[in-house]
């Protein structure tokens, strides 16, 4: 298991549509233990394929607590299938370096997929876990959460992003 570069902003795979998987197998199964070592050592709480630039429908996360044993969770092809009320939550992205916002979503999602061994899975969530479930599949449509942001926002981003030297992104 390796750890891989994470794609940040502006990258162009950050904006691509990742493909569905057709056939679970020992690449994907790398795939996904390097996305979880990855994952773990940035350290964040969910990875989407995109971010490491491989474009197959593919999402690891982990929101236990940090201080207690890790309980990676993989979901190929997620799909919301149902969602319902709304929160807001100040998030942050291991792909948009250096910054947070306020992003309005659902507060309560079902995701239905398969797991790393093929079989059907549906996650039913709310809070923090309904966010990130959110936020990776979103990735994976090549949205960022900084597309769900005000344009003003996003722009101060953008351009506070232009005068960093390349090496500091």
């Amino acid at each position: 298991m390796k750890i891989m570069p994470i794609h940040t902003f502006p990258d162009p795979v950050l904006k691509a549509r990742a493909e569905e998987v057709t056939d679970i197998n020992g690449d994907l199964q790398h795939l996904i233990d390097d996305m979880g070592t990855t994952m773990y050592s940035a350290p964040g709480l969910g990875l989407a394929a995109n971010q490491v630039g491989d474009l197959r429908r593919v999402i690891v996360f982990d929101i236990a607590p940090k201080d207690g044993p890790q309980n990676l969770q993989v979901i190929i092809n997620p799909c919301i299938t149902e969602r319902e009320g709304e929160q807001v939550y100040n998030e942050g992205c291991l792909s948009v370096l250096d910054f947070s916002a306020e992003v309005r979503r659902s507060a309560r999602v079902c995701v239905t997929g398969v797991d790393r061994h093929g079989k059907p899975v549906e996650f039913e969530a709310e809070g923090l876990k309904a966010v990130v479930l959110q936020h990776e599949i979103d990735h994976l449509d090549g949205i960022l959460f900084i597309d769900r942001i005000s344009r003003l926002k996003r722009g101060l981003y953008v351009r506070r992003l232009k005068k960093q030297p390349a090496e500091n992104r």
